[in-house]
């Protein structure tokens, strides 16, 4: 008996540029459900988000494919806060899609970081970063976010989270936060470049959740934490949500952070990159 014919059409190639973010970072991409220290993609359909009946019902409805793609996450620290990380000449995501531009590789490019400054002892940042080499539609919710003024972004910009794996008073919580608009409580930048829009949480600006972070922050080598990101739909048209995009964070050592000079110099030294991380000193 003949094997049934694959009509499906091929998934192309993912650019270099993408596939440098993913695999040149000292956070490691690891195993969904078994990895250690590192970061994962988690299936969209593990989150809620509001139903195309959610005004008439209240439904929710799984997530589904994300708008965009995790490419990668750094695990930084330094001694200042740092803001607009894909502006600096060191950010190494940044720094690979403009080579591949220069080189023809890439014609619509795009990232869209999330950059969570954690002021605990000293000043952590857990950036996450989401790309598309597809046009964002011009009358999608992203693109009206990504375009639209401040007080638009601060109205819209929603997180949702569930710790999968951890002490219970992390899991107690954390549930508070399952599904909330970051800006009402948090202080939030936005910064928007030719081929990124980054956007800066500062968790320390609000003591309830700077307190949860520094929970979050003692128990992180026990933790397997989902963070995704949504544009709220608050009209019908608007409906269903759709993820733009969300991670999992397994088990992460705090102390594995890549130090982040403030000033960076040349030759520069990409900041995350597993080339540019010192020999450790036993």
């Amino acid at each position: 008996m003949k094997s049934p014919v694959d009509h499906s059409s091929p998934k192309p190639a993912i650019p270099e540029w993408i596939t440098e973010t993913t695999n040149g970072g000292t956070a490691r991409q690891v195993d969904l459900y078994t990895g250690i220290n590192g970061w994962a993609s988690p299936p969209g359909d593990g989150f809620s988000v509001r139903s195309a009946d959610y005004f008439t019902n209240k439904q929710k409805c799984p997530g589904g494919d994300y708008l965009l793609s995790l490419a990668g996450v750094d695990w930084l620290k330094s001694t200042t806060k740092l803001d607009n990380i894909l502006a600096r000449p060191d950010n190494r995501v940044a720094h690979a899609l403009r080579k591949a531009q220069s080189l023809g590789r890439s014609q619509n490019g795009f990232i869209f970081a999330v950059n969570f400054h954690i002021p605990v002892k000293e000043h952590y940042h857990s950036v996450l970063y989401f790309v598309t080499e597809e046009p964002i539609p011009s009358e999608s919710l992203l693109k009206q976010f990504i375009d639209g003024d401040d007080s638009y972004r601060n109205q819209r910009f929603k997180i949702v989270s569930q710790v999968l794996r951890g002490p219970w008073i992390v899991k107690a919580a954390a549930g508070q936060f399952g599904a909330f608009l970051v800006a009402k409580t948090v202080r939030c930048t936005y910064h928007k470049g030719p081929n990124y829009f980054e956007i800066d949480i500062d968790t320390g600006s609000w003591r309830i959740l700077a307190a949860l972070v520094r929970l979050l922050f003692g128990y992180a080598r026990s933790l397997i934490l989902d963070i995704g990101f949504v544009v709220e739909a608050q009209e019908v048209d608007e409906l269903p949500e759709r993820l733009i995009g969300a991670v999992r964070l397994c088990h992460m050592d705090v102390t594995s952070a890549f130090v982040v000079d403030p000033q960076p110099l040349k030759p520069y030294r990409m900041m995350g990159s597993l080339e540019a991380k010192p020999p450790r000193r036993d």
